[in-house]
């Protein structure tokens, strides 16, 4: 009798991507990193992120949005000297090219077409900081597993 013995996948971010899957048959690849908005599971696998935000997320991600509007803002104010009827239109211009820029990016962004966000929850505070935890089986050599644990933030 054969037995298949696969060994586990190195390091806390390095997993298993799904090949092919037909009813109950599962193929997986050979381990390294996830694909984007996937992390690995407690079996090594990558697994869709498929959670919704948290407060802090939205937090986070609405000031990561805002940030080039009001950097548009603030060099439109810098730049334009005397108040005028132009600056208040750079000012809308801006609005409106910072707020098209947020929906195109939700719209082609997984799922697509869609205006929803999908997120991997903060496990461990490795979470944030996967480059440091790639594995070198050999002291020589990395194996690079690094990915956005935390996907989107």
């Amino acid at each position: 009798m054969a037995v298949d013995i696969q060994p586990a996948c190195l390091g806390l971010y390095c997993g298993k991507t799904l090949l092919f899957k037909n009813g109950s048959t599962e193929l997986y690849g050979e381990c390294g990193v996830c694909p984007r908005g996937q992390r690995t599971n407690a079996q090594k696998y990558c697994q869709p992120c498929t959670e919704s935000p948290e407060l802090y997320d939205w937090l986070y991600l609405g000031f990561m949005a805002m940030l080039p509007l009001v950097l548009h803002w603030f060099f439109i104010e810098w730049y334009s000297g005397k108040k005028s009827s132009s600056a208040l239109f750079q000012h809308i211009t801006a609005l409106f090219e910072c707020s098209m820029a947020a929906i195109v990016t939700l719209l082609v962004s997984d799922p697509v077409g869609v205006l929803y966000i999908r997120s991997c929850r903060v496990l461990m505070l490795s979470d944030w900081y996967t480059m440091l935890y790639n594995p070198s089986p050999d002291y020589v050599t990395t194996v690079h597993c690094t990915h956005e644990a935390v996907y989107p933030l």
